[in-house]
């Protein structure tokens, strides 16, 4: 049976690297995986799934795929879904169609949180409806569970501005909780007068 999985984590957590790892372990199984992201994510190149550490594989927008072909869509044994936070209500119910309807799995892999630690969208949704919601696990600075997603510059934590601005280790780093609220993005980062 078929199954809707949400694996979130903080920036830095490797969701990239374990989507593209699931993906080639259904190749070398001589299985077919559908690689997807939302069209706002063009950090790496238009339709170009890459991890931090070097893996990449070409993919389709996940606004391609809920206009695809169900016949298409039978063809592949799994679905698997990047930066899922940014997918819409209905590309999410359309996961779940693909789900119930045409027992094919989707695993999405994105944040949960924003900077300001609200919910995106498509996370909220995954958490509502995911048969199983898995946390992709790093350590901030000090050693603790990173859960929190930090926007920073030269002078320090952001914590105004537009839900999503695109960006990797020179944006963004993954804190505890503690740390964020504190604005403490560790001892080695010294902010601008």
């Amino acid at each position: 049976m078929a199954k809707l999985y949400f694996r979130y984590g903080a920036m830095g957590s490797s969701k990239t690297a374990n989507a593209l790892m699931v993906e080639y372990n259904y190749r070398e199984r001589g299985k077919r995986a559908l690689l997807a992201k939302p069209a706002t994510d063009t950090r790496d190149g238009d339709k170009i799934i890459s991890s931090r550490m070097g893996l990449k594989e070409k993919c389709i927008w996940t606004e391609e795929l809920v206009e695809m072909n169900e016949d298409a869509i039978l063809q592949y044994d799994c679905v698997i879904v990047d930066e899922a936070q940014f997918c819409s209500k209905g590309q999410i119910e359309f996961f779940v169609h693909l789900v119930d309807d045409l027992n094919i799995p989707v695993i999405c892999y994105g944040l949960r949180a924003d900077f300001q630690n609200n919910l995106f969208p498509g996370s909220m949704w995954l958490l509502a409806w995911a048969d199983e919601i898995e946390e992709i696990k790093t350590v901030c600075w000090c050693g603790r569970a990173a859960k929190c997603n930090a926007r920073f510059n030269e002078k320090g934590i952001v914590r105004e501005g537009a839900q999503v601005v695109l960006g990797g280790n020179d944006s963004y780093i993954a804190l505890c909780r503690k740390h964020l609220r504190e604005g403490n993005l560790g001892p080695d980062f010294k902010p601008e007068a």
